[in-house]
């Protein structure tokens, strides 16, 4: 099996804080082709209608995913979204391993667009978003770094690190 270059985490993050209570903890990993890639199996407590993922949490991994996209390849620009467009296609089960993936379709100094998508156990489609993220200014981005306690990868079960 070819290594994954794994991205970091951070303490708080809902998506990929080690250390939120609440949080997902999610590790995202590069892919060869230039995409990024996160396993989610979501649980009871992330239900919307009974049994279905709630749609703003299918909103929020793919908003995570698609924006990390831009830092594929060790690149540290980081971006907050200006605009997201979703599809929901199919009902989300809880209990199911899902696979979020996200890429850069067009990525400049100032921002980037891109796009991602939800595919079940079977490997159909549920739900799929483009995306347009601006990056933030040199001294907002040290800034909000700064304020984080750690953004490192954290090693996951399979002492995949890096």
């Amino acid at each position: 099996m070819t290594k994954q270059r794994k991205q970091p985490n951070s303490q708080m993050c809902f998506l990929c804080g080690m250390e939120n209570p609440i949080g997902l903890k999610l590790s995202f990993y590069e892919q060869a082709d230039g995409s990024l890639l996160a396993r989610f199996t979501p649980k009871p407590e992330h239900q919307g209608y009974p049994g279905i993922l709630h749609g703003g949490i299918v909103t929020a991994l793919l908003d995570e995913t698609i924006g990390r996209a831009s830092m594929t390849g060790g690149r540290e620009q980081w971006m907050m979204t200006a605009k997201l467009e979703m599809r929901f296609l199919k009902r989300v089960p809880i209990g199911q391993p899902l696979v979020v993936s996200g890429r850069v379709e067009r990525l400049t100094r100032r921002g980037m667009s891109g796009r991602g998508e939800i595919r079940l156990a079977d490997g159909s489609v549920a739900a799929e978003a483009t995306g347009l993220y601006v990056t933030l200014p040199p001294e907002q981005a040290a800034d909000l770094r700064a304020q984080l306690r750690y953004w490192q990868v954290v090693p996951d079960e399979q002492g995949q690190g890096g």
